[in-house]
């Protein structure tokens, strides 16, 4: 292992969610973890899936609306769901506090992927789609089909 895999980066925002990586896979193309901080309201990813990764959320604080292929619960600390490849996927914060969860990625998306989004989603404004669906594919994401 080494220093600059385990390393923590500075906080990334993408509009008012909060990104802290704990330790960035893509170094090692292994497990990547952050924490994520969602405060109530917040404007959030549409639901998506992921080609390429499998994804954990562990609640530590708050309530957090999370949904995967259609099974929607409201995880309070020391509940977690999984998230396996391919499966459609989703987060809110429809609740009166902020909400905090350990996130866990293998393989690792990597901390630049949310700052690429971050760039378009900060710039003011209606976030440009285009941009953010071509960010999503070069990560392997696919926002899912609205019916």
């Amino acid at each position: 292992m080494t220093l600059s895999s385990v390393a923590p980066n500075e906080p990334i925002n993408v509009g008012q969610l909060t990104i802290q990586y704990l330790i960035d896979g893509t170094a090692t193309g292994g497990m990547g973890v952050f924490e994520l901080t969602v405060p109530p309201g917040s404007q959030v990813p549409p639901p998506h899936s992921h080609t390429r990764n499998e994804e954990c959320v562990y609640l530590l604080e708050g309530i957090l609306r999370y949904s995967v292929d259609g099974v929607v619960r409201d995880l309070t600390p020391g509940e977690w769901m999984f998230t396996p490849r391919g499966s459609v996927h989703h987060f809110s914060n429809p609740h009166s506090g902020t909400a905090r969860a350990l996130i866990v990625l293998t393989p690792d998306i990597g901390a630049q992927y949310f700052r690429d989004v971050g760039t378009i989603v900060n710039a003011g404004g209606p976030p440009d789609r285009s941009k953010l669906i071509g960010v999503m594919s070069r990560y392997g994401l696919v926002p899912a089909r609205v019916s």
